[in-house]
């Protein structure tokens, strides 16, 4: 019998991927249908009770596959609804997932990679350092046990996750095959079904791998911006001396015009005091996006122990707002969420083991001895 560390894990694996696995078998395509709905619509683990499947190929799927999802040490509820999951993966590394309900709506904010290989200064998530990118099943685990926790797990009007934003840690790009995998699992039919438009990738801004993202997909995309100029980028996102702002916008602009309808870029800004928050910032801000078809999100600064960055007065913030909105941009103020469990945009960490000794240099301030 093979060892459960050489099984394979069908949790990850889109349809066409599926298909080729049962074919390989001996099996017939459809074999892909059956399974994708027992895993991603019932959140059945066990291959015992795929009562549609033959007891001789649920016998063979046990001796060589699994279905494997990531071990939940932390379940945390937040005072405005907010959930966070600290979800464990290989070799004892964890990560963050988020979900943020609104109304009728649920956003699912999923990581891509352990740690982030990237070193944004606004983002806890970077100064903790890079262990590693994360499988596919790794990435569609999230969303499985996020939905699993509303049991019972049946298809119905009550979808507790109806939006799903690559937006956790790690830069997704970085992680492209395993994240592509993934998406198309959440767009999937058969898994979760969840619209194309409600997908979102954000990026800091890996130029290439955007231009190769819209010849596989056409999922929605939010860029990492934070910046209205290439100088003070740089401060905040060190990508930008590879990618610079007008290469990122160029590959923004190539990566709409495939898409089949009129969907805009989502612009993400995080407004920090004293860095970025500045009436010059708004207005330079508005006319480097003119031409773009975009919407701008603008996020407070969340703070964390390693950063000295602080979060500008909401006046400060709204006003920015006012300028955008006036130059004709529909530009939106982030409510913080989940902030008193750690939750919040930028905020999320983990707990692993750093490959790129980056954390060594930022301490924590409450760490610093006197």
């Amino acid at each position: 019998m093979t060892s459960a560390t050489e099984k394979v894990n069908l949790l990850g694996m889109p349809k066409a991927k599926l298909e080729a696995f049962f074919e390989s078998l001996g099996e017939k395509k459809f074999r892909a249908t059956q399974i994708l709905q027992w895993i991603h619509q019932r959140g059945v683990d066990d291959f015992d009770q795929m009562t549609n499947m033959s007891r001789v190929l649920r016998e063979k799927l046990s001796e060589i596959a699994e279905i494997r999802g990531p071990e939940v040490v932390l379940d945390e509820l937040s005072k405005d609804g907010t959930r966070k999951w600290v979800m464990r993966m290989d070799n004892g590394n964890s990560v963050e997932t988020v979900l943020i309900p609104d109304g009728e709506r649920g956003t699912l904010c999923v990581s891509s990679q352990i740690g982030c290989s990237l070193d944004c200064t606004f983002c806890s998530t970077g100064k903790r350092g890079f262990n590693r990118n994360l499988t596919a099943a790794e990435i569609i685990g999230q969303v499985w046990v996020a939905r699993k926790a509303f049991m019972p797990f049946e298809p119905g009007p009550e979808r507790p996750i109806t939006n799903v934003v690559m937006m956790g840690m790690g830069e997704p790009l970085l992680n492209f095959d395993n994240v592509v995998d993934a998406m198309n699992l959440m767009m999937e039919d058969l898994a979760y079904g969840i619209s194309k438009r409600r997908v979102t990738l954000s990026t800091s801004g890996v130029v290439p791998a955007i231009d190769r993202l819209g010849e596989v997909t056409d999922v929605s995309l939010a860029i990492s911006l934070h910046a209205p100029n290439d100088e003070l980028r740089t401060q905040l996102v060190p990508l930008n001396k590879k990618y610079p702002i007008a290469e990122l916008l160029a590959a923004t602009k190539r990566y709409l015009s495939r898409l089949p309808d009129k969907r805009k870029a989502t612009i993400e800004y995080t407004v920090i005091e004293g860095m970025n928050d500045k009436p010059q910032h708004a207005r330079e801000l508005a006319g480097l996006l003119r031409g773009l078809p975009c919407k701008i999100n603008l996020i407070p600064f969340n703070p964390f122990p390693e950063s000295d960055f602080r979060r500008p007065a909401m006046n400060a913030t709204r006003h920015f707002q006012k300028i955008l909105n006036e130059a004709g941009y529909v530009a939106t103020i982030r409510t913080p969420r989940g902030d008193d469990i750690d939750a919040a945009c930028g905020q999320l960490v983990g707990n692993f083991e750093d490959r790129t000794r980056r954390s060594q240099r930022y301490i924590p301030v409450h760490q610093v001895t006197p």
